[in-house]
């Protein structure tokens, strides 16, 4: 009876272990303590450039806390995150494509078609928009993927 207890045990804890592990992986990538290393993502269309925000308005999503230039860029985001947040959880676009994660610089981005997505830096963004839609494409097909693999 032990060893069928066990073997039991030992397989649900083999079935599960994957789902246990991918909820410690986060969805989208903080620097400094905040997303997006604390820039109001909102700032990207309504501004048109990046807005470092204030850590006193800040709202927690997704398990991240997202900074915001003002009140009333975080009520916007807050009436519709998915509008605002970055693609591929605000990880490199670029490194996406390739299988990879990759930490962003928040000046190194660009909006396409209503969506922001970031790169790891300027160099990359550049590479990046060579070839942006296929990238976005390839990128789309390992997203949320990639977070699960070790």
């Amino acid at each position: 009876m032990l060893t069928r207890r066990f073997l039991l045990g030992a397989l649900t804890a083999i079935f599960f272990s994957p789902a246990v592990q991918a909820q410690d992986v986060p969805v989208y990538f903080e620097a400094d303590g905040a997303a997006m290393a604390g820039y109001d993502p909102v700032s990207y269309f309504e501004n048109e450039v990046p807005v470092l925000g204030e850590p006193e308005i800040a709202v927690m999503w997704k398990g991240a806390e997202w900074h915001f230039a003002s009140p009333e860029h975080r009520e916007m985001f807050e009436s519709n995150p998915r509008a605002f947040a970055p693609q591929f959880g605000g990880y490199c676009s670029y490194a996406v494509a390739h299988g990879v994660l990759k930490s962003t610089d928040p000046n190194a981005w660009q909006v396409v078609d209503g969506r922001l997505y970031l790169t790891h830096s300027p160099q990359v963004e550049q590479i990046w928009d060579q070839d942006r839609g296929e990238y976005i494409q390839m990128a789309d097909e390992n997203w949320p993927a990639i977070l699960y693999q070790e």
